[in-house]
């Protein structure tokens, strides 16, 4: 990290003037995270789970709700909410990814619960539908399957009923489902 945040700081100096994006998977530590303040305009953070021992089973990560949760704190408190400019291009703030699970294994309205209440009700959220089974994951059920049109239904109502404000449209707007 030292690295990185010196060559920005050398870029910066020589004119680069695009924000800064820092894309992780939301497993940071608060210490590497206070590097990076003044530097990096827009963090883009995965949530990926709410519960620890789904966490540690999936991603074999221990405390990741724990970890993922300061790691946020920290990124909203160093960028705040999501801020556009005058063309709709973000220019500083958070944006939080979070993929829905089918079974409902990732935890979605805890996590959209609790980024409504501890973060902020406009913070920035992705929810995605993506999830595509693959590799082993046809020996762990649920996650043998892709997720239903109703469990994603449900991810966009819980973030309703949490009050978050700014949800990412294009997904809402293509709620085109094939099912197999």
């Amino acid at each position: 990290i030292v690295f990185i945040v010196e060559a920005l700081v050398l870029a910066a100096e020589k004119g680069l003037k695009v924000p800064l994006v820092y894309n992780c998977g939301g497993y940071e530590k608060v210490e590497t995270l206070k590097l990076l303040e003044g530097i990096i305009d827009i963090y883009m953070p995965d949530f990926k789970y709410w519960d620890e021992k789904i966490a540690l089973k999936l991603s074999k990560v221990p405390r990741y709700p724990q970890v993922a949760r300061a790691a946020l704190k920290e990124m909203h408190r160093q960028v705040g909410d999501l801020e556009l400019d005058d063309e709709f291009i973000a220019r500083r703030g958070l944006i939080v990814r979070h993929l829905v699970l089918p079974g409902g294994l990732a935890g979605t309205k805890y996590i959209l619960s609790w980024i409504a209440k501890e973060l902020s009700p406009n913070t920035y959220v992705n929810i995605m539908d993506q999830y595509y089974p693959c590799g082993d994951a046809w020996k762990y059920p649920p996650l043998d399957r892709r997720i239903t049109k109703e469990e994603y239904e449900e991810a966009l109502l819980a973030a309703k009923e949490a009050g978050l404000k700014r949800l990412d449209e294009r997904v809402e707007r293509r709620l085109l489902w094939l099912t197999f």
